[in-house]
């Protein structure tokens, strides 16, 4: 048999009479065997240069493509306290329709006649405005006139003072005559003295002409009197014009200070006019968010609060909605050594939870029940997890999603990089490299492909 052994049993025995004989030597199972290990090595080195498609696989959810079409929760606006629910859960609402109402718990809004009362506080403070406002043009009237009586006093006081200079002038002149008259009779007494000392006038004549002297000298004394009186009028009349100035620079100056007064209170009433309209604005609008009205058109989700008479806090969650019309998107995490490898507009292939699918990673056309989809968003930032989400809409040349897909739900996704043969992707594994980081661009001018770095 094997031949290992110096005796032989050639001839001894009758080998036909033995079946091991005849199944160890010239056996055709063996043969055939053979050939299939053959054939079997031929086709796997002819697998292995056929293509294979990279891809990265990460696991995500089912979500939606716009921010505004997410689940989302109602908040409350105020604090208040739940007084009636107009939907259940499941409910199909549309934008501005009632889910809840909830009234008031704050003692300072408790009035049921808030806005009525604080309607006529703003009456009568405009009218105070008003009324101030009056006051001011009362007082611009006022300066007005006291201005123009001014401006007549003071020409009233300056002809005043032109009329004491010219009887200054006058009295100046009847002064001099007065003098120069004193002076001959002085000089006629003299004569008329001298002429009586000879003998030639009497006595009589001699006090006649004394008591001319005595007159004249009279008239030069009263014209003095008469020129220090004119000029004391001139200085009295400076001193009226300057006391008009003052005077009514005075009272122009206190009615201005009570136009300011005024002004200032009005401004001051304004402001308390604007902020009690502030606050009965304010009124209104809070009136408004007793009622919980729904943003959008969507379908009522579940009641976060519930019951009668429970009272919520303000930004307290109250129900979550579900909007009804949303275009459907998949966020995926991708470690960061494979984030360089994806680009915007890159092709993912996906197997949703609930979808039966057979998969062939590397062979996404032979794979049954997935879906095609294009990332349209990358994140910058690294996600709490340690990887980096992005965002991948349906692809509108591919299989349309299932409809009754839902929000949350989970799914698988491929991210399909570049088509190599499958004995670069054995080996690209067994080394532990990552995916190809280089794609072949467009043909240079000389013929040969250029390669650029992602």
């Amino acid at each position: 048999m094997l031949n290992i052994s110096q005796n032989s049993i050639e001839g001894k025995i009758e080998k036909s009479a033995y079946r091991s004989f005849s199944m160890v030597k010239d056996y055709a199972g063996a043969r055939l065997f053979f050939r299939l290990l053959i054939l079997s090595f031929l086709i796997m080195i002819l697998v292995m240069f056929l293509p294979w498609t990279q891809n990265i696989q990460s696991r995500g959810y089912v979500t939606t493509l716009h921010p505004d079409q997410r689940p989302q929760t109602i908040h409350s606006i105020i604090a208040g306290r739940i007084e009636n629910w107009h939907v259940r859960e499941g409910d199909y609402v549309a934008k501005g329709d009632t889910i809840l109402f909830i009234s008031e718990i704050k003692d300072e809004y408790f009035d049921p006649q808030l806005l009525s009362r604080t309607e006529d506080q703003i009456t009568a403070k405009e009218l105070t405005v008003n009324s101030y406002m009056e006051k001011v043009k009362a007082l611009d009237a006022q300066i007005d006139a006291l201005i123009k009586t001014k401006k007549l006093k003071i020409e009233q006081g300056k002809n005043h003072v032109q009329q004491a200079r010219l009887k200054i002038q006058s009295d100046s002149m009847n002064l001099e005559a007065a003098i120069t008259n004193y002076h001959i009779a002085e000089k006629q007494y003299q004569r008329m003295e001298q002429l009586h000392q000879n003998g030639l006038k009497s006595l009589t004549d001699l006090e006649t002409r004394k008591l001319k002297l005595q007159e004249t000298q009279a008239k030069k004394i009263g014209a003095e009197n008469k020129l220090l009186g004119s000029r004391n009028q001139l200085i009295n009349a400076v001193v009226e014009l300057s006391s008009i100035e003052n005077q009514y620079r005075d009272k122009l100056s206190k009615a201005e200070s009570e136009k300011y007064t005024a002004m200032s209170s009005m401004y001051d009433a304004e402001v308390l006019v604007t902020k009690m309209q502030n606050q009965y604005m304010n009124y209104e609008v809070r009136t408004g968010y007793y009622y919980i009205t729904a943003p959008q058109n969507g379908y009522v989700t579940k009641a976060i609060r519930s019951g009668i008479g429970e009272t919520v806090k303000e930004g307290e969650d109250l129900v979550s909605i579900m909007p009804a019309q949303y275009d459907l998107a998949v966020a995926l995490y991708v470690r960061p050594m494979d984030l360089p490898l994806i680009k915007l507009r890159e092709h993912v292939r996906f197997m949703f939870d609930g979808w039966p699918t057979i998969v062939f990673s590397g062979w996404p056309n032979l794979s049954y029940g997935t879906f095609g989809g294009e990332v349209v968003a990358i994140d910058n930032f690294i996600s709490q997890n340690g990887k980096y989400r992005i965002l991948v809409a349906p692809d509108p040349e591919d299989v349309a999603w299932p409809e009754a897909l839902r929000v949350g739900s989970g799914a698988n996704g491929m991210a399909l990089l570049n088509n190599v043969p499958i004995w670069y992707e054995l080996w690209r594994h067994m080394n532990g490299f990552p995916p190809d980081y280089y794609r072949e661009q467009a043909k240079s001018k000389s013929g040969i492909p250029e390669i650029k770095e992602l």
